[in-house]
């Protein structure tokens, strides 16, 4: 799936955040070194499918190859002939579109969906980012193709109105608790994180989709045993999974 072109490129905004928060706004934002705001309206829309009856993954990936599709297929570690397709776009349109054709025609057609592990989310920015290209394209697109990174566990999850409740500077602390985990794996190699709002995308209304990616399985499992001593986990969650877990089968190239 070819990314749509976009003409929204980024740019340094001025305005006082007064005059910005009365307006409807739904680009993502960043911040230079210098402390200025910047803007960009382009982010990547992952979605991964689940199936199961995939007895022969060399045909489901001789399908993918012939029609170019820009994704992963994994297969489940928790299910001998389960699979689960991660596509991922600009445009999600995409995923109504020509995904939709190819997954109505032989081999997919043949396997049975699993929609109790379908996830769909957005990259986005949480406002101090310095390059809004890498963070929302460019960074999560290398990252799922990378193939050093053969392991992946996917989950929702919803956090608690609790969290909502916070003051921001509270919100601020119990969220960098619980990124520097994340961040700590990542500097050792073994780990690396996808975040994904799905805020309305989600059919049981959780609030973000989760990609752990390792060249190993066992510290992305410690990753998320860390994670649940941390505030957030622990105090301001509603609802975590269902998980999937699989190995890479393929991947399409990297752009």
């Amino acid at each position: 799936m070819d990314p749509v072109s976009s003409t929204a490129r980024a740019r340094v905004d001025d305005r006082p955040d007064s005059e910005v928060s009365d307006e409807v706004d739904v680009v993502e934002h960043g911040r230079t070194a210098d402390g200025e705001t910047t803007s960009l309206d382009r982010r990547l829309f992952m979605q991964l499918q689940a199936f199961g009856g995939a007895r022969d993954t060399a045909a489901l990936i001789s399908a993918l190859e012939a029609a170019g599709i820009e994704g992963v297929l994994y297969e489940d570690t928790n299910d001998p002939t389960g699979i689960a397709l991660l596509t991922l776009s600009e445009s999600p349109d995409a995923f109504v579109s020509e995904l939709r054709g190819f997954l109505q025609a032989a081999p997919f057609k043949e396997l049975e969906p699993k929609p109790e592990l379908t996830m769909l989310g957005r990259t986005y920015a949480i406002g101090h980012e310095q390059d809004l290209d890498e963070t929302l394209v460019e960074r999560p697109r290398r990252r799922v193709l990378d193939p050093a990174l053969r392991w992946a566990i996917w989950y929702p999850l919803r956090r608690a109105g609790s969290f909502e409740q916070l003051s921001r500077n509270e919100q601020n602390t119990i969220l960098m608790e619980h990124g520097g985990v994340g961040l700590a794996f990542g500097r050792a190699g073994l780990g690396y994180d996808i975040r994904l709002a799905c805020h309305g995308l989600d059919k049981l209304d959780n609030d973000f989709v989760v990609g752990l990616l390792g060249p190993e399985l066992h510290p992305l499992s410690v990753i998320v045993q860390r994670m649940r001593k941390t505030r957030q986990t622990s105090l301001h969650l509603e609802r975590l999974g269902p998980f999937f877990v699989g190995r890479v089968a393929w991947q399409s190239s990297s752009k």
